[in-house]
């Protein structure tokens, strides 16, 4: 056995003590409630901190989407590309943490479509190797496909319909090329920047 020795009473917290450290928490979370949620979340900024840092445009974003979503299934369009525009608006808003952060991406890329206009760039992969990734599209929405072929083998990982962005980590389920196929449905050009960092051989243009 172990003995230690009691605390004494002069050892504990005080109850000030203890309803300062609540207070204190308590503001902190008060904080970012109004400066990083509400604005990602919502697009509500009662600071004018959010659209500086850029995210109350993200949650204003989320909310357009969301409202589209909801414009969706009452015309009936399948539950999958639904959450498709959720899933955008998830890269985004975990794109807007990684931007306050200091970020070293290994590859990085940025490309214009033209209305009607497709491309496809790849990542050369083992199986098991992973890689993390963002995608930003300004200027409009595109729809995507992100797959994986090779081997004899072919997997598709996500697809997004009018999406403005996405994010999130390739898991290669096999030795081969796995990245996007994307296609600008709009009647105006976009531009598409796809960052990418991890396990991978090479990122090259397959289009």
């Amino acid at each position: 056995m172990f003995n230690s020795n009691k605390p004494s009473l002069e050892d504990l917290p005080t109850t000030a003590q203890l309803l300062k450290s609540t207070a204190i928490a308590a503001a902190s979370a008060i904080v970012i409630l109004t400066t990083i949620v509400l604005p990602s979340e919502y697009g509500i900024d009662p600071t004018g901190l959010g659209r500086m840092l850029g995210l109350t445009e993200m949650g204003e974003i989320k909310v357009q989407l969301e409202q589209e979503a909801e414009a969706d299934r009452k015309i009936g369009i399948p539950e999958d590309d639904q959450s498709s525009l959720l899933n955008d608006v998830f890269g985004l808003v975990v794109g807007s943490a990684h931007a306050q952060e200091a970020e070293v991406w290994r590859d990085e890329v940025t490309f214009t479509l033209a209305p009607g206009a497709s491309a496809e760039w790849k990542l050369v992969m083992s199986q098991g190797q992973t890689a993390e990734y963002r995608m930003v599209v300004e200027g409009g929405r595109v729809n995507f496909d992100l797959h994986g072929h090779g081997s004899g083998q072919s997997v598709t990982y996500e697809k997004g319909r009018g999406s403005t962005g996405s994010g999130g980590t390739i898991l290669a389920d096999f030795a081969g090329e796995h990245g996007w196929f994307w296609r600008n449905r709009d009647k105006a050009a976009v531009t598409v920047k796809v960052q990418v960092r991890g396990e991978y051989v090479e990122f090259k243009n397959a289009s």
